[in-house]
């Protein structure tokens, strides 16, 4: 039998068991096919991430955040001043980040503002004030935009709803500029509409910032001067807050008849 070459230097001719053999060596066997993730844990995921769970994520974390404000009462820091052991930079910066919370919670504005000032002075409180806004417009616009925005988009159906989404996804920063420098429009309420539309976070961010200088200082003037009411400071402070709410309800009234008569 000739296993390698023929005797008379033929080419070399393998073997039928040598051919077999190399053939089952070379060829790998099929790793099995991992089965799809089709579980009770898969479904419960589904679940869990629909907009719906996570709409109502939102709602339990802001019910609890705003018991919680009900339960410590911010607005003692009007009577009981802040506490001794904080002072300097680390009071305003603690003050500022406490502010975006309570905003988060639907604490009015207005009380913390009149806090910065009668705590801080009109400069300190007024840093602290608007750190504050800022922080607690972007903690609610992305608490809303993460977990509500997918469910309540198809929910915008009324003729005022598309036309204030219409209005913030295509001109956000000036739609958003005009409600922070108008009062009236609730703070919150904004954040989350905001949210809910297709604009961005900077420019909600931006417009926030520059739109809450006037009445934030106004509130702050207020609150820092607020033992001298007789002053031409909280006079002027005052001024400043009556005159542009005065002016934001005869726009609303107008726009009111108007939105009527269509």
């Amino acid at each position: 039998m000739l296993d390698a070459t023929t005797r008379s230097g033929g080419t070399a001719t393998a073997s039928p068991r040598a051919t077999a053999t190399d053939l089952a060596v070379a060829v790998p066997t099929a790793a099995p096919a991992l089965a799809p993730a089709t579980g009770f844990a898969a479904r419960c995921a589904r679940v869990l991430l629909s907009p719906w769970s996570r709409l109502s994520l939102l709602v339990v974390l802001l019910v609890s955040a705003a018991s919680l404000v009900l339960l410590f009462e911010p607005q003692r820091l009007l009577t009981d001043g802040w506490p001794d052991r904080l002072g300097g930079a680390a009071a305003v910066v603690a003050y500022a980040m406490a502010y975006g919370v309570c905003t988060v919670a639907f604490v009015p504005r207005p009380l913390l503002n009149l806090a910065a000032g009668a705590l801080f002075g009109s400069q300190l409180g007024l840093g602290a004030a608007l750190g504050g806004t800022v922080l607690g417009a972007g903690l609610a616009f992305c608490l809303g935009r993460a977990l509500g925005q997918d469910a309540l988009r198809p929910l915008l159906r009324g003729r005022w709803l598309k036309a204030a989404d219409d209005q913030l996804s295509r001109h956000g920063f000036r739609s958003m500029l005009a409600a922070r420098l108008f009062p009236g429009i609730p703070f919150a309420a904004s954040n989350y509409c905001a949210a809910v539309s297709r604009m961005g976070l900077l420019p909600f961010l931006l417009a926030t910032a520059l739109g809450s200088i006037p009445n934030t200082a106004a509130y702050v003037v207020a609150g820092a001067r607020a033992s001298t009411p007789t002053s031409p400071a909280f006079l002027i402070a005052l001024a400043c807050i009556a005159v542009p709410g005065l002016v934001g309800a005869v726009v609303a009234w107008r726009k009111r008849h108007q939105l009527r008569g269509r």
